[in-house]
């Protein structure tokens, strides 16, 4: 491991893009395990479920909801505050940018640390990362739940509590019984819990289990568009957060530094989910974070780019 590039400094190849619709008006756009975003069409408007990184990326989005409407976007909604999900939000010129009141004040917190985190960590996502004007700032900020009914369409936007991030949100359409997932769900790509709740996420995948999704678009990975799939997608994030959480706290508990924790934990993942996309990128801030929660620290530190860097030594180099 003492040769491996920081993050995803050392994945540059293009991935291939996909945009299918899993119901009338919805459609998935997905790339190979680089973040997703999801499109809903109304009857007078268009929404779009994150954003991609930054203007220039989120061109692509358009260009392809182009090719089905010419309704306009009115909408954006941000299932959690990470950069790479939100910065492209600029390009949409929506009238309504919705966020849930913790991811709000995460972005308050700590968005513009995230931002310049992410940017070292990500240098391929982040295309033309100048034309981004700045953090995103949502102008509708909800608390728990808001229904919105694009004409005759209704669509929930849903915080069903902490995993990813304190602020995860989803947005769910009853009668398709489609879900929009954001980060809670990944389908072979491995969770990043660097800014997570791992004692709370599991509880919070239960309850959008209980939803009953037919199809779902995760954060990361292809749709699902089967409930089997969907079962499958849901069940293999508890397990990885689940297994990954009860070897750190196992190693806590034994009194053991990080760095001997984080190889333990590595070689006892990486049969099951190392073939999983940014599995090598995500597993040091994985197992940090997990070393921290298991040690009583309850929120998750703020990431920098120099805590960033710090941490990968101390465990990859150190």
């Amino acid at each position: 491991m003492a040769g491996k590039a920081f993050a995803s400094q050392g994945d540059l190849d293009g991935k291939t893009i996909t945009f299918e619709e899993l119901a009338e008006g919805l459609y998935a756009y997905t790339a190979e395990g680089d973040p997703n975003s999801g499109i809903i069409v109304g009857d007078d408007s268009v929404m779009v479920v994150d954003t991609q990184a930054t203007p220039v990326m989120a061109q692509g989005v358009i260009d392809r909801i182009r090719e089905v409407t010419d309704k306009p976007i009115d909408y954006v909604v941000l299932s959690h505050y990470h950069a790479v999900r939100v910065l492209g939000a600029s390009a949409y010129g929506a009238r309504q940018i919705i966020a849930s009141r913790d991811t709000h004040d995460l972005i308050v917190e700590r968005g513009q640390q995230d931002y310049e985190s992410e940017v070292g960590r990500f240098p391929r996502l982040f295309q033309s990362v100048e034309t981004v004007p700045g953090l995103t700032w949502p102008n509708v900020i909800f608390e728990k739940s808001l229904t919105l009914h694009l004409g005759q369409r209704e669509v929930q936007i849903l915080q069903l509590g902490r995993g990813h991030t304190k602020g995860d949100t989803v947005v769910w359409l009853p009668k398709e019984k489609v879900l929009f997932a954001g980060d809670l769900v990944e389908f072979g790509a491995t969770p990043y819990t660097g800014d997570a709740y791992l004692k709370d996420w599991p509880e919070t995948l239960g309850r959008l289990r209980e939803l009953g999704a037919e199809k779902l678009v995760p954060g990361r990975g292809a749709a699902l568009k089967t409930p089997e799939a969907v079962e499958e997608s849901i069940a293999g994030t508890q397990a990885f957060l689940t297994e990954m959480y009860q070897s750190v706290a196992k190693g806590v508990a034994e009194g053991k530094p990080l760095k001997d924790i984080y190889g333990e934990t590595f070689e006892r993942l990486e049969p099951r989910f190392g073939g999983w996309v940014i599995f090598e990128h995500c597993m040091p801030f994985d197992v940090a974070r997990a070393y921290d929660e298991a040690s009583g620290i309850a929120d998750p530190r703020i990431w920098t780019a120099e805590r960033d860097v710090e941490m990968w030594r101390a465990l990859e180099q150190g």
